[in-house]
């Protein structure tokens, strides 16, 4: 009997247990801040904002992740759980996510992804938000009234004779120039790989002359442009909404519910005016999505911080950018702080590991010199791949944030450290080596008392790549979320900015040539007397 009482008391005690962790995961998704995302563009960054300060409005805290580098890598997190929302339109989840055909109008779009998405990724799409944002064709008016083009039958005829660039996302997409130039029979001259603000300054200085748009782009009277018509409807209706997690559907309700107040409420006007504050008048994102909460009678009320303010700038102020700079560079001080203190914790937490890792095997290598080249060999195909595939690559394995930045850039480090050591050991003073060995010494002293000391030199420049290395490429890790001096860079280039673009670009100059610096006179320090005079 006392055998089975205690049998029974241990089941009840582990149905306690069980019932408070699951009570603790619970009560922290009930508390943990709600993840708003968004892509690399002034619109995506506009809506994102403003579901954002609606969430704040109602007391909710708030983490924003904004610049995700394309659809597959936020939709991807979406997925995975990382993000909570961010702001998609339906015709790019039917043609560019599902994979479908643009059949269908508004109402039956919806219908369809609303549909594909709960049963595929247990992923909902909220009611839209009152407008669509198709994509558009455009030209420069001069350019397009000299060859009288109006229309996408028209474009194909004239295409031969034409460079065109587009946006990444728009090339490898099935509702984009694949499906656009197999339904008009469109063969550009030549055709170029362009981020979204760059392209509207290469489409003005005349290095391209056709690029991909969005209907609600500011930047399309600001740069005085001509959208050609879809005269054969290619296009499939693209109505924005917000996007949610399974998890945060079902967890979060009241939050769920604060965003879908929103529906229906933001006009094609309304949207055009927020972006045109933005890519024209050069205002904060915060700013402009706080006026478009206002405009539709959701103002978010007086706080501390109206939201984000990625996007404030000298742009529409008249001053020169030497001018600017340090003014937006104090305004934000706070915020530059923070994104300084992350650069350098992924560069120091992913140089460390490469250390541990690269210097040890590089020294095993002196030992196994018949696959030393194979394995340095191996190391440098890491560098072959770029930067932001290889954080897409980590994404499926661990998430978004900081995990995946680490993790390549460590990748990105080993080479330098690895090839430095291996060369550094082996090449140490030969004769030395030789005379060691006369003398009787171990090849552990040999290693320990001539060939380290000889190559720490050598060794200490291969870590001083690595960190030069690691600090420029840390800055693509703001395209998954990883924070850090890339929040800025992708921010100004979203909204061509190019004082907003240096806030976070000369930091990290300053943070490499610091950085080279310091690893330099630690270079001088561990060389031996006789080789450092």
């Amino acid at each position: 009997m006392t055998g089975r009482r205690a049998r029974v008391t241990i089941v009840l005690a582990l149905c306690t247990a069980c019932g408070l962790v699951a009570a603790t995961g619970r009560a922290d998704a009930q508390t943990a801040p709600i993840v708003v995302a968004s892509k690399p563009f002034a619109e995506s960054y506009l809506l994102a904002e403003a579901f954002a300060q609606v969430l704040e409005s109602q007391g909710y805290a708030v983490d924003r992740r904004p610049g995700f580098a394309s659809t597959e890598l936020v939709f991807q997190a979406l997925i995975r759980g990382d993000v909570d929302v961010y702001p998609e339109y339906t015709g790019t989840g039917l043609a560019a996510i599902l994979g479908e055909s643009a059949a269908g109008g508004s109402a039956e779009v919806f219908r369809r992804v609303s549909d594909a998405f709960l049963a595929s990724w247990n992923v909902r799409w909220l009611p839209p938000l009152g407008f669509e944002n198709t994509y558009a064709i455009a030209m420069r008016r001069a350019a397009a009234d000299s060859l009288n083009l109006r229309t996408l039958t028209g474009l194909a005829e004239a295409a031969p004779e034409l460079a065109a660039g587009f946006s990444p996302d728009f090339m490898g997409r099935a509702d984009g120039l694949e499906g656009l130039a197999a339904e008009y029979a469109i063969e550009f001259r030549e055709t170029h790989s362009l981020l979204q603000a760059v392209k509207y300054q290469a489409l003005a200085e005349g290095a391209v002359d056709v690029i991909d748009a969005y209907s609600t782009d500011g930047a399309i009277s600001r740069y005085d442009l001509t959208v050609l018509a879809d005269d054969r409807g290619f296009f499939p209706p693209y109505d924005a909404a917000p996007l949610v997690s399974g998890d945060f559907y079902a967890n979060r309700p009241e939050a769920v519910l604060a965003l879908a107040r929103m529906a229906g409420r933001i006009d094609v006007e309304a949207v055009r005016r927020a972006n045109e504050r933005i890519e024209v008048d050069g205002a904060a994102v915060g700013e402009a999505a706080t006026s478009l909460l206002v405009d539709i009678g959701l103002a978010p009320g007086d706080r501390e911080d109206a939201g984000d303010d990625s996007g404030r700038s000298a742009r529409g102020e008249g001053r020169s950018i030497l001018l600017a700079l340090p003014a937006h560079m104090w305004i934000e001080r706070a915020d530059l702080g923070r994104q300084i203190a992350r650069h350098l914790l992924l560069v120091l937490v992913s140089l460390g590991a490469a250390i541990l890792v690269a210097l040890p095997a590089g020294v095993a290598l002196e030992r196994r010199r018949s696959i030393a080249e194979a394995v340095i060999r191996t190391a440098g195909l890491l560098q072959t791949i770029p930067g932001i595939a290889l954080l897409a690559f980590m994404i499926p394995v661990f998430g978004i944030g900081a995990a995946p930045a680490v993790v390549a850039l460590f990748l990105y480090s080993l080479l330098p450290i690895l090839r430095n050591t291996y060369t550094g050991i082996v090449e140490a003073a030969p004769d030395a080596v030789s005379a060691g060995r006369a003398l009787g010494m171990t090849e552990v002293q040999l290693l320990t008392r001539i060939r380290m000391p000889l190559a720490a030199p050598v060794i200490m420049a291969g870590v001083r790549t690595a960190a030069v290395i690691n600090v420029g490429t840390a800055t693509l890790a703001a395209f998954i979320g990883a924070g850090g001096l890339g929040d800025p860079i992708v921010a100004g280039l979203a909204l061509s900015d190019p004082v907003m673009i240096l806030s976070g670009a000369v930091p990290a100059a300053v943070l490499a040539i610091c950085g080279d610096w310091g690893l330099a006179r630690a270079e001088s320090l561990v060389a031996p007397p006789g080789v450092r005079s």
